[in-house]
């Protein structure tokens, strides 16, 4: 029998089933399946911003995920790994507000947060508040609180070419401090599959900018693998320092700042190189 050679060993498998079956949670989800097809291949437009697709995922990844399991596998991650342990044992929360940053300086880390987040009129709280109940809520809360300064950090900028580099960073960095895999591709999920958004799409709608795209993904690689664990460090204690110190002292090296600003603006559609 003459077999292409790529479709050699594909074993057809039978199924009394009148819907898609597989052994995939994720291929088997109806809404991810529609979701990835919209975020994989359309273009962007004003109708449907970047940040809006985060957020049906997020409804979509509630549907997907085991907590009991996700649960066990922190309690049992925490007992051969003392400093996730130790970071949750604290259990660090923030409670400021952006006019709390107006006290630091011009070029510190509390000093350039507080003239994004006032020049670009962002929002701290992005997801409304909630006291974590799961060790899993905890994880996602403090990532989320400290997003922000990841970007600052990592020396991804605030636009959408630069949100690849703390992305990036997050998927190499994350895995290297934790025993389970599993675990650290389930926190990383958002990561997994919202970076997705640029690298696909920029290559098929927006290749002026894929070499741009690259680089942010390789500077967020390089921060992710030769840096310390940032995600569990106490950001706060390093606000008050300049730029380069706080990178020190928390342990982030490979860093490299670059602007994307009209790259991202680009890729957005809402300016021209």
């Amino acid at each position: 029998m003459n077999i292409p050679y790529l479709l050699r060993g594909v074993m057809p498998v039978g199924t009394d089933s009148s819907v898609l079956v597989s052994s995939s949670k994720y291929l088997n989800n109806p809404r991810l399946r529609e979701w990835l097809a919209m975020i994989l291949l359309r273009k962007n437009g004003p109708d449907m911003p970047p940040q809006a697709e985060m957020h049906e995922f997020l409804g979509i990844l509630d549907e997907l995920r085991d907590y009991a399991e996700i649960e066990e596998r922190f309690t049992a991650e925490r007992k051969v790994n003392p400093r996730l342990d130790a970071w949750f044992s604290e259990g660090h929360v923030s409670n400021y507000k952006i006019d709390d940053f107006a006290q630091y300086a011009p070029g510190t880390l509390g000093g350039i947060f507080y003239a994004q987040m006032t020049g670009g009129n962002y929002e701290i709280q992005i997801v409304p508040w909630s006291e974590p109940k799961t060790q899993l809520e905890f994880f996602n809360l403090r990532s989320g609180q400290t997003h922000d300064f990841e970007h600052i950090l990592t020396g991804g900028g605030f636009n959408f070419m630069g949100e690849l580099v703390p992305y990036w960073y997050r998927l190499t960095n994350v895995p290297r401090f934790f025993v389970d895999q599993h675990l650290a591709t389930e926190v990383n999920l958002i990561q997994i599959f919202g970076s997705l958004r640029y690298t696909i799409r920029t290559a098929l709608h927006y290749p002026e900018v894929w070499d741009t795209a690259v680089r942010c993904i390789q500077r967020g690689m390089k921060v992710g693998q030769e840096s310390d664990a940032l995600f569990l460090m106490k950001l706060e204690d390093a606000f008050h320092l300049p730029l380069e110190e706080a990178r020190a002292a928390l342990g982030v090296r490979g860093a490299v700042d670059v602007d994307t600003d009209r790259e991202g603006a680009f890729w957005a559609e809402r300016g021209e190189l």
